[in-house]
């Protein structure tokens, strides 16, 4: 039964194929990996016999292994392909965390804090110690902590290390070990991990129980791992360990998109992958199926310039399509703008969705410029890494009573509900219990079972009264999550709590999001209780679904109302995405490349992938951008364009010659004056040339400046800097467009020269009066 592989070329078909021993498959942008896991797996099930529950997938994200599964499942049959063990590593070793993890001396409902409750938590660590928080800020230790957990470092090795404690004291942070140990030991008390905890405990799982380790090594006789080029050194370490018994490993991945060393990843792990096991067959997908020639020819050319990687030849049979436009703008509000008009043009004109659309950017403070310009052109977007779904606090505060359902010493979640809705119970008395808690090295839940055994709490009879009804409450929530399905729990939980009265009572249109964020969360459970049914070892239980909610990444988060939109994200979010149409922006030195990266060679090469990964992401068109001034921490910057554009052959680009804008702030228009070119020559580098003297050079002069139709040159004494233009022959009935305010006609105009004014009605905000030497408008 091999039908099922006929569609595959011929290297994907042998790494399908090559069943025994270590294999490793390096797998170019756009060549179908994911493919070729997915049709591993059937091939193994199928051809070989090999028992799903034998199987060990680890992918990317948990939407990517639903997938795989329902491919697998129109082969093998939905109900086997169910029984796999797939999805990322933060999901397969939380399950075998709820197994094994008492061992470790958690419980099996330990709860899994996000980012946004680890921090919580730190806050709350740094406040009880008396540190300066302007010193031990809590993003900073938060990233150090984690740091030091994806690196197997636990606080008793921590205080054996001088060295990192030199390196805390000289940032000005002596006693971080203290806030690390009292964090851990917290969260240990709560029954709670954090996503570093899932891969350092399952790591420290295996290493001191080898009965466990021989039993897991025993089942997963089968292991495969995409994006091998992103593992950290924990998450090597247990792969290695779990396939040392049968060898029989298949890593998947392309050192060329290697991009995240910041989280702790390692691209040693895949280049040195031949040196860790013997007899390794190595097997290249280079036939992207993804681009155009013309994307993967630039891709190609500028990957080449890193000196460390695995050698391949990625190339296409698509068609040649497009050339990459290169657009060089004034300024960053010009960029936005440029890119705002082009994707409404593409879409008026060629019919394309806005979901065909991204904008790929270095820095998360790149999307202001480019959200204003599309909302003035009413163009949907959605931006990601932004606030999702469950990140909501309506939502956050009823996965808090959840949370407490399953695991009542979870602190952040007793923090959380323990006066809300509003139970008059206050801070005051949450600081008691917190000190008591500490001093009895107890959780604060076992303090509220037994308060009437602590007198010396000093709280009054009656916020002991509330605190018992709050116990009593949680502890009827715990009966009925071990008895009923999820979806009863969280219902029950909506209407008794209280939350759905209080979210009720606001009738604003914010409020009644709210609730009907509350319902969508209620179809979330009941749908996961649904699909739970369906699996041989389904889980419908409240568990079951914070686990799944817990585990999420950002790609998994699929809103129905978000999907004709234009996309909106960083980079390093893009991985594993693919767009018809992508822009990439702020094209510039010190941006992208980022400053801090152009010290060592081997931080400029992850920069220079991480621009390979975004241009790979383009299917038909690319487009590459860069302003000559940017404002940056409120001040206008002069630019100069990245080095990566000089790195591109010029035979793929189109170099788009500058636009000038009326748009520009006083600001803008005289940073800009003070850098025009003064002689001839400097005036038009372009004249006369071919197109490779357009192409962006540093230190190069600026291009010119070319007033647009019914602009004229003011003298110096109308003008504020003397040398630049406004309109002038506006007039009453004229319509005019404004940035910011949008379609207006104009009523009346004042004054003359440079103290000219329009008193304009704008549709959207009413009668405004504008001094026309300032105004950014342009005429209908």
């Amino acid at each position: 039964m091999t039908d099922f592989l006929q569609g595959l070329n011929p290297p994907q078909k042998a790494a399908v194929e090559a069943t025994e021993g270590p294999i490793m498959v390096i797998a170019g942008a756009g060549s179908g990996k994911t493919r070729v896991l997915t049709m591993r797996i059937a091939y193994l099930m199928a051809n070989k016999g090999v028992d799903p529950f034998n199987i060990l997938s680890l992918t990317f994200t948990n939407k990517a292994a639903r997938e795989m599964k329902e491919r697998i499942g129109k082969i093998v049959g939905p109900s086997e392909a169910k029984n796999i063990w797939m999805g990322t590593f933060h999901s397969v070793f939380a399950r075998i965390l709820r197994v094994e993890g008492h061992l470790l001396g958690y419980p099996s409902n330990f709860t899994i804090y996000d980012a946004e409750d680890s921090k919580k938590a730190i806050n709350n660590v740094i406040k009880e110690l008396n540190l300066d928080k302007e010193i031990y800020k809590t993003g900073n230790v938060a990233r150090r902590i984690s740091a030091f957990k994806n690196g197997l470092i636990t606080p008793r090795e921590y205080f054996n290390s001088p060295d990192l404690q030199e390196q805390d004291a000289a940032a000005r942070m002596p006693q971080l070990g203290d806030v690390f140990n009292a964090y851990n030991e917290k969260n240990f008390r709560a029954g709670a991990m954090d996503f570093d905890d899932i891969l350092l405990q399952t790591y420290t799982l295996l290493r001191n129980f080898p009965e466990v380790l021989a039993k897991y090594q025993d089942r997963f006789r089968y292991i495969m791992v995409d994006e091998y080029q992103d593992t950290n050194h924990a998450q090597y370490l247990i792969v290695k360990a779990l396939a040392n018994r049968f060898q029989n490993i298949c890593v998947v991945g392309d050192d060329a998109q290697s991009i995240y060393a910041f989280r702790g990843a390692n691209i040693q792990n895949i280049l040195n992958f031949q040196r860790d096991y013997d007899n390794v067959q190595v097997y290249k997908l280079e036939q992207n199926y993804r681009s155009t020639k013309n994307i993967v020819g630039a891709a190609n050319s500028l990957i080449a310039k890193n000196k460390n990687q695995l050698p391949k030849n990625v190339f296409t049979e698509n068609d040649g399509g497009d050339q990459i436009v290169v657009h060089k703008t004034v300024s960053d509000s010009d960029e936005g703008a440029w890119v705002a008009r082009t994707i409404f043009e593409r879409q008026m004109n060629e019919h394309f969705d806005y979901s065909d659309f991204a904008i790929l950017y270095r820095t998360n403070a790149q999307s202001r410029a480019m959200e204003d310009n599309l909302r003035r052109k009413n163009i949907p977007y959605r931006i990601y890494g932004g606030l999702s779904f469950y990140q909501r606090k309506e939502v956050k505060d009823l996965l808090a009573y959840c949370r407490l359902a399953i695991n009542p010493k979870d602190e952040e979640a007793l923090r959380r509900t323990i006066n809300y809705p509003k139970r008059g119970i206050g801070d005051t008395t949450v600081e008691r219990l917190t000190v008591k808690a500490n001093q009895e090295n107890r959780a604060i839940w076992e303090i509220l079972e037994n308060i009437d055994f602590f007198p010396d709490l000093d709280i009054n009879r009656g916020a002991i009264n509330k605190l018992k009804d709050y116990v009593t409450k949680i502890n009827s929530y715990r009966i009925l999550a071990e008895n009923s399905d999820a979806f009863e729990v969280v219902n029950h939980i909506s209407k008794t709590s209280g939350l759905m009265r209080t979210l009720g009572e606001d009738k604003t249109p914010e409020g009644v999001s709210r609730v009907e964020n509350i319902e969508e969360l209620l179809n979330s459970v009941k749908e996961f209780v649904e699909g739970q049914a369906e699996i041989e070892e389904g889980n419908p239980k409240l568990e079951g679904f914070m686990q799944d909610v817990a585990l999420l990444t950002d790609q998994d988060k699929d809103d129905p109302n978000d999907r004709n939109k234009v996309s909106l994200m960083t980079i390093h979010l893009a991985k594993g995405l693919e767009f018809p149409v992508v822009f990439i922006v702020g094209m510039e030195e010190n941006l992208f490349p980022s400053m801090m990266t152009v010290n060592s060679r081997a931080d400029l090469e992850e920069e220079r992938r991480l621009f390979y990964v975004a241009l790979t992401r383009a299917e038909k068109q690319a487009y590459l951008s860069f302003a000559q001034m940017r404002y940056r921490w409120g001040k206008l910057v002069d630019c100069e364009p990245s080095r990566f554009l000089e790195e591109i052959d010029d035979k793929y680009l189109n170099q788009s010659t500058p636009e000038f804008s009326p748009f520009l702030s006083p600001e803008e228009l005289q940073g800009f004056r003070q850098k025009r070119p003064n002689t001839a020559a400097q005036r038009n580098p372009m004249a006369g040339g071919d197109r490779r003297s357009a192409r962006p050079q540093r230190n190069s002069p600026r291009s010119p400046v070319r007033p647009p139709a019914g602009m004229k040159k003011l003298s110096d004494q109308d003008s504020v800097s003397g040398n630049f233009e406004i309109h002038t022959d506006l007039d009453a009935g004229q319509r005019v467009k404004h940035p910011r305010f949008g379609m207006g006609e104009i009523k009346s105009m004042e004054g003359s020269g440079a103290n000219k004014k329009a008193i304009i009605h704008f549709e959207n905000v009413g009668e405004k009066k504008l001094l026309l030497k300032f105004a950014k408008l342009e005429k209908i």
